[in-house]
């Protein structure tokens, strides 16, 4: 057995059951072993930022690493957007990047980089010394390094940088999975001190991030919030939230800081619980940084890293909370609506034809702006664009099919991100994925528009135009879709966009809608 077959083994028994694959030359040895154990599935993307992105998917849904195979570091470097926004999300990836054998790296070949550099930017775990007899322990690490919960904004990626001749040569054979790691739980006396936060007065705000984004921890938050009339916040984009009639009602914090800080305004207390001080998306003159009015307090109850199942319950708990309601999203009849298309009637198509237990991707401002009415629609998963690198929404929604079949997937994209991994298009029809595309086509970058006018901007230029514009030509998306294996139609009026979501969910496999129009009601 070579050491990339070793390797493959190892991960399968660890629990691995997808790879998502852009391979080269140098990995070779590893495409055989792939071939020869067909317990991981393994799956092609045209582009490495559609692998990463599918691994990012497919991790938030299932909790376990995908793995990824990317060839050298420009092939990694291709998949750094999505890899960075996984980072963000706490996605749990195994990217396994070829090298160069050790004794030709020396002669500076054209695809020789510095890989651990680019890896860092967004890796946990990394190793590049393997051999062929350490390469299969290094595999049941990396798995390890996955599961483990990281402090701060580290997260979960493991990148195990292996040279050919590690693969190629003789191994000792395959290891034992290791045990698996476990969430901290906190200190006692750090319940009782948010308990009297909580009972000490003041209007109090708790913010659910990451572990505290699970429906268990919302639930023990929702009769803590019952009990002592404290307010529920979600971050602006979780990485994965449980939503719609009969799950826990949250508010989500807004985009623009300005909007978290009126939102915060009348709050005396902000508990974290698994996230971090709101900060803003980006710097603007004379906006604090840091989105917390003067005069509130900020304590903590967990860190990301921390079981806030567990210390939710606790907290409940000492509040004598455990018999309290809890707060659920209520279902409401949504119409259908008429007539000509805009962002408001897009979204209200949308919740009013939403399948039941649909997971929704996102990776556009009308996308995330659809959360709101679609809670009153029919159950969701919602994947959010975690770290702001569009291209994200597509290749998510292939990680998000693969690792759950039985499941809708509707990916609400922007012309714009859509752009990035269009190759998204191609696996899905190759997989024969159940995933629906709605593209907000307005041919611009429009957020970008919105932005520049924040800067105090009263009239655009023709160049700053031209740099926010992608009319010119005019991108054809079901034909571009078509093209690449999956069907699709476009939409002027809210009927026709209604009609064709109805069409996209009765049909199995992938499906493109572009929806077109004046979209900026």
């Amino acid at each position: 057995m070579n050491g990339a077959t070793a390797l493959i083994e190892t991960l399968a028994d660890c629990g691995v059951e997808l790879c998502m694959a852009n391979p080269g030359t140098s990995e070779m040895h590893l495409v055989q072993a792939l071939d020869s154990v067909p317990r991981i599935r393994s799956v092609l993307a045209l582009f490495e930022g559609v692998a990463t992105g599918a691994a990012d998917g497919y991790g938030r849904m299932t909790g376990k690493p995908a793995a990824t195979l990317l060839h050298l570091g420009p092939g990694m470097a291709n998949g750094i957007a999505n890899l960075h926004n996984a980072r963000r999300a706490n996605a749990p990836i195994i990217n396994l990047i070829g090298n160069h054998p050790n004794f030709h790296v020396g002669y500076d070949a054209p695809l020789t980089s510095d890989i651990d550099t680019l890896a860092r930017n967004f890796s946990t775990w990394i190793k590049s010394s393997s051999t062929e007899k350490t390469l299969a322990q290094d595999g049941a690490d990396a798995y390890t390094a996955t599961l483990r919960q990281s402090v701060g904004t580290v997260g979960q990626i493991s990148t195990l940088i292996l040279g050919a001749d590690a693969a190629w040569g003789d191994s000792l054979g395959k290891v034992q999975p290791n045990p698996l790691p476990l969430r901290s739980k906190i200190h006692d006396q750090t319940v009782e001190n948010v308990a009297n936060t909580i009972l000490s007065g003041g209007k109090t705000a708790m913010l659910l991030e990451h572990h505290a984004c699970d429906q268990a921890a919302m639930e023990f938050a929702s009769k803590i919030a019952s009990k002592t009339g404290c307010t529920l916040f979600n971050g602006t984009f979780p990485g994965r939230a449980e939503g719609g009639p009969g799950r826990v009602a949250v508010n989500r914090l807004p985009y623009f800081p300005e909007q978290i800080l009126a939102a915060l305004k009348s709050f005396d207390n902000v508990i974290l619980v698994g996230g971090q001080i709101p900060a803003s998306f980006f710097a603007y003159r004379g906006v604090p940084g840091q989105l917390i009015p003067e005069g509130c307090k900020v304590s903590r109850l967990t860190y990301r890293e921390d079981d806030a199942i567990d210390a939710l319950e606790r907290l409940t708990a000492r509040l004598d909370a455990s018999s309290s309601e809890i707060v659920r999203f209520q279902k409401e009849d949504i119409p259908k609506p008429t007539g000509e298309l805009h962002n408001v009637s897009i979204i209200q198509s949308i919740a009013a034809t939403l399948p039941e237990d649909v997971i929704v991707t996102t990776d556009s401002g009308g996308g995330n702006a659809a959360y709101g009415m679609c809670q009153k629609a029919a159950r969701n998963t919602w994947l959010s664009l975690t770290g702001g690198a569009i291209g994200q929404g597509g290749p998510c929604a292939i990680g998000a099919a693969l690792a759950c079949p039985d499941r809708q997937v509707l990916a609400l994209l922007g012309d714009g991100g859509a752009a990035y991994t269009n190759q998204s298009f191609w696996t899905q029809a190759r997989e024969g994925l159940n995933v629906t595309t709605v593209i907000f086509a307005n041919n611009k970058y429009n957020i970008l528009n919105v932005e520049y006018g924040r800067i105090g901007v009263k009239e655009m230029g023709d160049t700053a135009a031209s740099l926010f514009d992608i009319s010119n030509p005019i991108i054809d998306w079901v034909a571009m879709a078509a093209s690449m294996g999956v069907p699709g139609g476009r939409a002027d009026t809210c009927e026709e966009l209604c009609a064709l979501l109805e069409k996209s969910y009765a049909t199995p496999g992938p499906f493109l809608i572009q929806a077109s129009g004046e979209l900026q009601r």
